[in-house]
């Protein structure tokens, strides 16, 4: 692996753990903000630490910078020295967007700029120069007790070192785990006047030397009063192979006519050999900072320092990669252990053939079919992730949005093991949200109007997943004031949606939230009342093959319900005849399939058909027209209606047969083809012949263009 594409592989992995860091930090703020202990502070401290420490040690200096002033607050919090203040946990929070805005910049080998970034750092730089005080007036943890005063006999009590002196052997590898001597240098530097002394004995001939390795060791002196654990953190990522010692320096003598102590004498370096070194060594080499030196430009050195590489790729919601739980690493090998002892069992029919044997090739037939099976559900279980990680933004959002809104909002999470499809998660996450959104805004009364309706004055909004029939429900649902029916049905009315001698059911009157620019709030905000979002969360969730229904109950809240396939690979499907050809249709969009008789199919001023059933008219799709094929006859009432529904409005397909029902692969018609309007992809059947798969939202908006235009669904 060439060094450009290794060091691609750590920074990935270091991307990685940034993300899973800052998702503590802020999980961790939440419940540091209704009151945590000092556990939660010490998390939040490791994670930022963490991040920090990393960053320093890829060069990105301008993270490490904003990190380290974010990590002092923690520290002072954690140690019991300032309080743990509503505010200073919303600086903190804003901190945490800073530090995932800078994060991903670097990530896009972008400049690491964030127009925020200097506002925060003098605001917890004001913070860290207030008077601190103790936690116990601000958090439940403990104070620490009062320290006892010492006896008058006691010993008067050793004064600090005033500084330290540190040798640093590294491993000769301290290059190729990307380290580099030089940002550990100027880590210490924040913590005093540093002064730097590189050992080059063992620097070899110029024939025998490796560029990659590090042949130098350093003696440096920390000036100032620390604790030895504070210079450690420098060295976190190089101390498993490093030999560190530490030796404090003694405290100036009590007396006005003392010198100033010296540093331990230096060893003298031995000659180097005119020989060419990498970039670090010849730098950490003419490494030697004066104590009354000012440090090193910080930000001139990341740009020197960064190593060149080809960019980055960003990880995108599509393209970006996910840790797999080693039990389905695990059984995905078995399984290929397995076929390949089936694939043995079945080469020797080809090899030694005999008719006696049939029953053996049927066995071996069954074995492959069954392991076939497994190997396909274990692939799929390794794209499955837990909606936990849609879930997680969450407890932020409404922290926030409830802040803003003035509203008291308890959410509560359930379900969040419920795994689907990794492409499905990634998707759903800009609908949920704006649900969510709209339940805090709309849905949720402020404590004065739930105090009225006799309610409490917190709001309860649930986020629930479950498995149900081969499909991922998610449920969002809470109990505030309901759909008002009446002011949705008149603000339709006024726009149009509806006609005013129409009395739509109480269903269609919820489904006309989902039209494009439908709002019924009086003022636009910056949280909602534009209309947009709701038609378009209906319309992500179709093109995810799912459907969302909405249910309320006046003054006892409202719940929208969503039903996802587990998938976007396997689709489990009807299949369906129209003349020679085969299609297949979702279980997930099919109501149910009836056999219709003449007397209930009436004509539209000749344009087209609607189908009476249950005292609701719905319009026929002829599929044989719409792809322009024979079918096996004309007559409506010699074939079968399927009742599929899309975006609320049901139709009536009809087909000549309905076949089997079965699992299929998709197969995208983009990639092999080219995209067909009503179509959403192809499959295979056994016999290799190749199964059309049926978009309904699509198909039913491709038959709206033409003749059914004129069908009124609210009808």
């Amino acid at each position: 692996m060439s060094d450009d594409l290794e060091m691609d592989e750590i920074l990935k992995v270091f991307f990685e753990e940034c993300a899973e860091g800052l998702q503590a930090m802020e999980s961790g703020l939440l419940t540091l903000d209704g009151g945590g202990d000092r556990d939660t502070i010490d998390t939040i401290f490791r994670a930022a630490h963490s991040i920090k420490g990393g960053a320093g040690m890829f060069g990105f200096m301008e993270i490490s910078q904003f990190t380290h002033a974010v990590e002092t607050l923690l520290d002072q919090m954690r140690a019991g020295k300032r309080a743990v203040t509503p505010d200073a946990v919303q600086v903190l929070f804003q901190s945490v967007d800073v530090m995932r805005e800078m994060t991903n910049l670097a990530e896009a080998r972008k400049p690491i700029v964030s127009p925020n970034a200097d506002a925060l750092t003098s605001l917890l730089a004001q913070i860290l120069a207030q008077p601190a005080g103790g936690t116990a007036q601000a958090t439940p943890m403990a104070a620490a007790p009062a320290p006892v005063a010492p006896a008058a006999s006691a010993a008067p009590p050793e004064p600090p070192a005033v500084g330290w002196c540190i040798d640093f052997r590294p491993h000769t590898s301290l290059f190729k785990t990307c380290n580099d001597p030089l940002r550990i240098f100027r880590e210490l530097e924040t913590l005093g006047p540093l002064q730097a002394l590189a050992h080059a004995e063992n620097v070899p001939p110029l024939a025998d030397m490796d560029p990659t390795q590090c042949y130098l060791s350093w003696r440096l002196t920390l000036a100032g009063t620390m604790q030895q654990s504070q210079i450690a953190e420098a060295f976190e990522w190089v101390d498993a192979n490093s030999s560190i010692d530490y030796q404090p320096l003694p405290p100036p003598a009590q007396t006005t006519a003392a010198a100033p102590p010296a540093p331990p004498a230096p060893l003298t370096p031995a000659p180097l050999a005119p020989a060419p070194l990498t970039p670090a060594v010849a730098v950490a080499v003419a490494v030697s900072v004066a104590v009354a030196d000012p440090p090193l430009p910080i930000a001139s050195a990341t740009v020197a320092s960064a190593p060149a590489a080809p960019p980055l790729a960003r990880a995108n919601v599509d393209a970006g990669s996910f840790r797999v739980a080693t039990e389905k690493v695990d059984a995905l090998i078995n399984l290929v252990g397995e076929l390949v002892i089936t694939q043995s069992m079945l080469g020797r029919f080809s090899e030694h053939y005999d008719p006696g044997n049939l029953e053996s090739l049927r066995r071996g037939l069954s074995h492959l079919t069954r392991n076939t099976r497994d190997l396909q559900e274990s692939v799929l279980k390794i794209r499955m992730l837990p909606i936990s990680f849609s879930f997680n933004r969450f407890p932020r959002l409404v922290h926030e949005l409830s802040r803003k809104l003035g509203k008291k909002v308890e959410l509560r999470l359930a379900g969040e093991s419920t795994e689907l499809d990794k492409i499905v998660l990634e998707k759903i996450g800009d609908p949920l949200v704006h649900l969510v959104r709209n339940s805090l805004d709309h849905g949720l009364e402020t404590p004065e109007n739930r105090r009225a309706a006799g309610k409490s004055e917190t709001g309860i909004l649930e986020l629930n997943a479950f498995h149900e029939g081969g499909s991922v429900i998610i449920e969002v649902k809470d109990d505030g004031a309901g759909l008002n029916t009446a002011r949705i049905l008149a603000k339709a009315r006024e726009r149009g949606l509806v006609d005013p001698d129409v009395t739509p059911t109480t269903e269609q009157i919820y489904n006309l939230i989902f039209a494009p620019g439908f709002s019924t709030a009086d003022t636009v905000s910056d949280v909602s009342g534009r209309g947009v979002g709701m038609d378009v969360v209906r319309r992500n969730i179709n093109d995810l093959g799912g459907h969302v229904y909405v249910s309320s109950n006046p003054g006892r809240g409202s719940a929208i319900r969503i039903r996802l396939p587990l998938t976007l690979a396997i689709l489990e499907g009807q299949m369906l005849r129209v003349g020679p050809e085969t299609y297949v249709i979702s279980l997930v969009s099919i109501i149910e399939t009836v056999q219709p008789r003449r007397a209930h199919v009436q004509s539209i001023a000749g344009r087209a058909e609607v189908f009476k059933h249950r005292d609701e008219y719905l319009p026929i799709i002829r599929l044989h027209e719409l792809f322009e094929i024979e079918p096996d006859s004309r007559d409506v009432s010699e074939g079968l209606l399927v009742v599929a529904e899309s975006d609320g409005k049901r139709v009536a397909i009809l087909v000549d047969e309905l076949l089997a029902q079965q699992q299929v692969v998709i197969k995208s018609l983009d990639t092999n083809f080219r995209q067909v309007p009503g179509l959403a992809g192809a499959t295979i059947h056994g016999d290799g012949r190749v199964a059309l798969i049926l978009d309904v939202p699509s198909l039913v908006g491709k038959f709206l263009e033409g003749a059914g235009a004129a069908i009124d669904f609210a009808a």
